[in-house]
């Protein structure tokens, strides 16, 4: 029976209404060339039953493992209460919060996660989300245009800028009067050279990562203050989770960055197979209106009761229509909301305690990995499963090299990934162990005598320590 409410006698009406013969009628201006027609190679139909059986025996033969793929997808712990309060049915099938008076709570939930976004990189504005950060980037690039307001545009790109984000923006702005020049990085220290921003052509932006695609932390004062001093914009390409320790990028050198972009992964989203993930938007307050996608704003109604809507409507697309800022007329509302719920229930002090977790986990898991193919580790990376490994040839390509180093954990480095992988098992069932009550804990270690324990010596705990303040204080 198909799940269709009308009859063939409705359809039938309906047709000669609006003077066409068949439902095919409808859809003639595709041409033949691009219709399928039958799907070829589809199985025989299968009972529910039998479907039910197929996906559980699937479903057991995927295993589950500590995840060290990195480069832009981290496996952080997520709260329980996150995607349980997340997925009620009042957010997890939410529609568009255009009538504000029937969508409170999800414009409520909106202008939290701008709060906390605007807290957390120092800026002004945010906007209510866009897809995923290689977008939110291209559209930062195009905002920085807008602003500038020149017939042609020229945005000085790093190489250790993500490779995806860098074709992500090479083919949204294939279509704009706008020059890409990628930036050389320094061979041996892994940042973008300062030195090449000032001698650079006259160009209208600068995009700044921090941490980069390596796992290095930029000059970002230096960078900001040179791309200022050229007249130009300074884009911040930023990890939420790094901002928690890190200097905020809106006190980037003397003025601070001027647009903030990135992806929300790291903010109570699962992997989930590569996505989806959601990207943020913020900006300096002078340049709201070249901003794309929502904005939710505080207001109060006639009886003076604070409420929330959607404000600067004119730049979106269901109003401007061609001439609108972007064609971004949606943001990610699910995955915001998990993210607000995830910052609330963590706050600062926990994404600090996670951020300085992540960098010390990271470099337990890549010592062995370092040793075993004996490259020189540079031990100030900030935070999150990605560290720089020097290549062992001087005339190994960079590109390659960067992407075995962040990828955290993919590469076969004298069997050192293995034993990384469990080696952070291990610290993982030590933190379980001592969650447990003291006495099932000492129950546990007399039947497991010889089971292997991993400590945290007090020297390299001061030595993480001293490297996450070494960082901030040169940021």
């Amino acid at each position: 029976m198909p799940f269709i409410p009308h009859t063939e006698e409705e359809i039938r009406a309906m047709l000669e209404a609006i003077g066409v013969s068949s439902i095919g009628e409808l859809f003639d201006e595709i041409p033949p060339t691009l219709r399928c027609g039958e799907l070829a190679g589809l199985p025989p139909g299968m009972s529910e039953a039998a479907v039910a059986r197929l996906m559980r025996e699937r479903a057991e033969a995927d295993r589950i493992e500590l995840n060290f793929a990195g480069a832009g997808a981290y496996e952080h712990h997520i709260p329980a209460a996150v995607w349980q309060i997340a997925t009620r049915g009042e957010f997890y099938s939410a529609y568009t919060p255009y009538q504000a008076e029937a969508s409170q709570g999800t414009l409520q939930v909106i202008y939290e996660f701008q709060s906390m976004i605007t807290a957390l990189l120092g800026t002004e504005v945010a906007n209510a989300s866009l897809y995923d950060g290689a977008s939110a980037l291209a559209e930062a690039v195009l905002m920085a245009e807008r602003a500038h307001r020149q017939p042609r545009g020229r945005v000085l790109v790093p190489r250790s800028v993500h490779p995806a984000y860098r074709k992500t923006l090479a083919t949204i702005l294939a279509t704009h009067p706008i020059e890409i020049e990628e930036l050389p990085f320094g061979h041996g220290s892994g940042r973008t050279l300062v030195e090449a921003v000032e001698r650079a052509e006259p160009f209208t932006a600068l995009v700044v990562p921090q941490p980069n695609f390596f796992g290095v932390l930029e000059e970002s004062d230096r960078l900001t203050d040179a791309a200022h001093a050229r007249g130009a914009l300074v884009i911040a390409l930023v990890n939420p989770l790094a901002m928690a320790i890190l200097k905020p990028p809106g006190r980037w050198g003397a003025r601070g960055a001027d647009i903030v972009c990135g992806d929300g992964q790291p903010l109570g989203c699962p992997l989930s197979s590569g996505g989806p993930y959601y990207g943020f938007l913020s900006c300096r307050k002078e340049l709201v209106r070249q901003m794309p996608g929502r904005i939710v704003g505080r207001t109060v109604d006639l009886e003076g009761r604070p409420g929330f809507t959607l404000t600067l409507q004119a730049r979106e697309q269901h109003i401007r229509r061609a001439k609108a800022n972007s064609n971004i007329c949606t943001n990610q509302g699910l995955l915001v909301t998990a993210s607000t719920i995830h910052m609330a229930l963590l706050g600062p002090e926990g994404l600090a305690r996670a951020a300085r977790r992540s960098c010390h986990n990271a470099r337990l898991a890549v010592r062995p990995a370092a040793d075993a193919a004996r490259r020189e580790q540079d031990l100030r990376c900030a935070l999150l499963p990605r560290v720089r490994a020097r290549p062992a040839a001087a005339g190994e390509r960079a590109d390659r090299g960067a992407g075995a180093a962040a990828g955290g954990g993919r590469g076969r480095a004298g069997g050192g990934v293995p034993r990384a992988r469990r080696r952070a098992a291990r610290l993982r069932d030590r933190d379980q162990e001592r969650a447990r009550p003291r006495s099932a804990a000492r129950a546990a270690r007399r039947g497991a005598l010889n089971a292997p324990r991993v400590g945290l010596a007090p020297r390299r705990a001061r030595e993480t320590r001293a490297a996450i303040d070494s960082s901030r204080a040169r940021d």
